[in-house]
Parts: structure tokens; C-alpha cells; sequence
């Protein structure tokens, strides 16, 4: 743009105005021609070349003084001043209109444009580059694993980036490959415990209750393995014996620990004491209003993807917990439907629904 705007001033500059206007004047135009056919008179022969050469003469003084000029060098001086002109404006123009240009532009234009896009703030930029960051590191660690799958500090690591990142069933698989080649410890099984219960809609299944077992086994102070032990009961229809687990585990905690919060709203939820402050940290964060929505996901599992009778028989007494036994006495039904050919689970349905008391008629 700036160039363009340059040659627009320099463009008209370049031409002779007044050359231009002798050029369109009909007695300099007569006498240009008469030269030129004194010129063709003489290659053909009719004049000679000193004829020719006196007549030219004579059109030339005819011409100098049509154009108001007397001899060569008066018109060499009329013209310096307007070359010296054109000059002065040419050497402004490329100066003077580039400054300009760029002055305006920093002052009413967008310089900045291009480096800081509109629509990404500065927050935005460092979120973004805090995801690719996770994402390489994550990418390092999985090719890191491919090359050496019996690292178990690897499977340790990179188990809860997967959780963060929203890849629950490769956490549970990151923590389990994390126990067989790390090793059992109270830490290691309560985490790999916790994210099966996560990939399980919140509820503590079979097989993640003997993972909190084997941490309570190798600890009995474990806070989190007996937290979710207690959570355990509490889906079986146990209340007495999940409030019994929440009352020793607030009994068993130092002042101030992360948990006891959450711990007291669970309690609280199955009639026990009342809640106080919830103390901030890691705990688990599973509240007892959370149990209908955890309820309704293996629901919803176990309609469209069938399930053991394990799962059946917990679904059952979820909604016995939560005082739906209409729902509870549908799903028994649902339930022997489902197993009508396995034996032992139909057995497994009964003996839940009689756990219940949803055989009777009352409520």
C-alpha cells in the first residue's frame, strides 16, 4: 500500500508537462512534420543534402520560436528549476510518505495483531499449552512403557494423568500392571480400589471391596481402603455395620485429617451424628446424595448390557438403601428374567431379596 501510494505520487512527476503541451500545439506539430518531410524529400532525391540540411535549419528556428524559445540553452534553463522541483517532490515522496504511513498504522492499526490473536486470551494460551504439555508428557510415558511394559514406576505414574485426563478404564488397567510389578502396599491397592469404583459408576464392586480388603489386610489404619469398605456396606443394606465403619474411622483419625469431612456427611446421611466443617485435602468425595446417580448408572448398565447376578443383587439393595423398594422388588424381577438360566444366580437374587424383606407386601 505504501508503494502504491508512493508511485502515485511520483508517477505524474516523471512526465514533462510542458514538453507535453508543445506536443499537443498545432504550429510546433506543422513544423515537427515539415523536418520530417524535408528528411524524406532528401532520401528520395529531390533535395540535395545541402538544400535539405538549410531547410531543416530554417524549420528549427521556425520551431524555437513557435514554442516561445530562443535558442537551445534558454530552454535548458526553463527547464532546470521544474527538474530540480520534481526531484525535491520525489525525494519527499519516498521519504516523507512511508514515515507517514507507519505512524498512522501504529497509532489507529493493529500491530499487534498477528501475535496476539483476538479470540485467545492469555489464559486460554496457557491452558492450551499446559494440555500439549500433558499430552507429549503422556505420549513419552506410553511409548515409554510400549519399549518396557514391566516398569512398574511408569504404570504408577502416568495411572492418575489417565484419571485427570478422563481415561478411567486404562487408569484401572495403568494401577493394576502398577500392583503386579510394584507390589502390594496400602497406597498402590486403595488407588488402584478407588478407580475401579470410579469406572464402576461409583459403586464398590466385588472385585474392588477385595482390592480395599487386601489394603486393610496389609494396614488396618488405611483411612481411604476403610472409607470405601464402609461405602461398601452402606450399598449392601449393611447401615449398621457402614455406620459402625464410619464411626471407627473418625475415632481413628488424627486432628485435622483430610477425610473426616466427608466422613461425617456420610455418617450423618445414615442418621448418625451431625456433619461439621468439611476439612479441605485429598479425600474421597463421594456424598451420600451422590448414591442416586450412582444407582442410576449401573441401572442403566444393566438394562442395555446385562451384568452378574453380583451386580443385580447390588442394585437391589441400592435401592433398599435409598427407600426405593418398589424399584428394588422391579429389579429382583428384572433380575430373575435376565438369569432365568443360571441357577446359582437366581439363588443370589432370591437370597438378596429376602436380605431386603422385599418378599412381603409391605413397604
Amino acid at each position: 500500500m505504501t508503494a502504491a501510494a508512493v508511485m502515485a505520487v511520483l508517477w505524474p512527476l516523471s512526465r514533462h508537462r510542458a514538453l507535453a503541451a508543445r506536443q499537443a500545439d498545432p504550429d510546433t506539430q506543422f513544423y515537427r512534420e515539415q523536418i520530417a518531410e524535408i528528411d524524406r524529400d532528401r532520401e528520395r532525391g529531390a533535395l540535395l543534402p545541402s538544400e535539405a540540411e538549410a531547410a531543416k535549419v530554417e524549420a528549427g528556428r521556425r520551431l524555437l520560436r513557435a514554442t516561445g524559445v530562443a535558442d537551445p540553452e534558454t530552454f535548458a534553463a526553463l527547464g532546470e528549476p521544474a527538474l530540480r522541483r520534481r526531484r525535491a517532490a520525489s525525494t519527499l515522496a519516498l521519504s516523507l510518505i512511508p514515515i507517514i504511513a507507519l505512524v498512522l498504522y501504529g497509532a489507529y492499526g493493529s500491530p499487534h495483531l498477528m501475535t496476539h490473536p483476538p479470540r485467545q486470551s492469555e489464559a486460554e494460551a496457557q491452558d492450551t499449552g499446559q494440555r500439549l504439555d500433558l499430552m507429549g508428557a503422556v505420549a513419552q510415558i506410553e511409548a515409554h512403557l510400549a519399549k518396557n511394559p514391566e516398569d512398574g514406576r511408569g504404570w504408577e505414574v502416568v495411572a492418575p494423568v489417565y484419571i485427570r485426563m478422563g481415561r478411567i478404564d486404562e487408569a484401572v488397567r495403568a494401577y493394576e500392571s502398577a500392583v503386579r510389578y510394584l507390589g502390594p502396599s496400602p497406597e498402590r491397592l486403595s488407588n488402584f480400589g478407588e478407580t475401579m469404583v470410579l469406572a464402576n459408576d461409583g459403586l464398590v464392586s466385588a472385585d474392588a471391596q477385595k482390592v480395599f480388603e487386601q489394603a486393610v489386610a496389609l494396614d488396618k489404619t488405611a483411612p481411604k481402603a476403610r472409607f470405601y469398605l464402609a461405602i461398601a456396606a452402606e450399598q449392601d443394606g449393611q447401615v449398621e455395620k457402614a455406620k459402625r465403619a464410619y464411626g471407627e474411622i473418625l475415632a481413628s483419625s488424627p486432628e485435622g485429617a483430610p477425610w473426616v469431612g466427608v466422613v461425617r456427611q456420610r455418617l450423618a446421611g445414615l442418621g448418625g451424628e451431625q456433619p461439621a466443617a468439611e476439612q479441605p485435602g485429598d479425600a474421597p468425595r463421594m456424598g451420600a446424595e451422590d448414591i442416586a446417580r450412582m444407582v442410576s448408572g449401573l441401572a442403566e448398565r444393566l438394562e442395555t448390557q446385562g451384568g452378574s447376578a453380583d451386580e443385580w443383587a447390588r442394585l437391589i439393595r441400592s435401592y433398599a438403601v435409598l427407600g426405593q423398594r418398589d424399584k428394588a422388588r422391579a429389579t429382583a424381577e428384572r433380575a430373575r428374567q435376565a438369569l432365568a438360566q443360571d441357577e446359582a444366580g437366581l439363588k443370589i437374587i432370591d437370597a438378596t431379596a429376602r436380605d431386603m424383606k422385599l418378599t412381603d407386601a409391605g413397604p
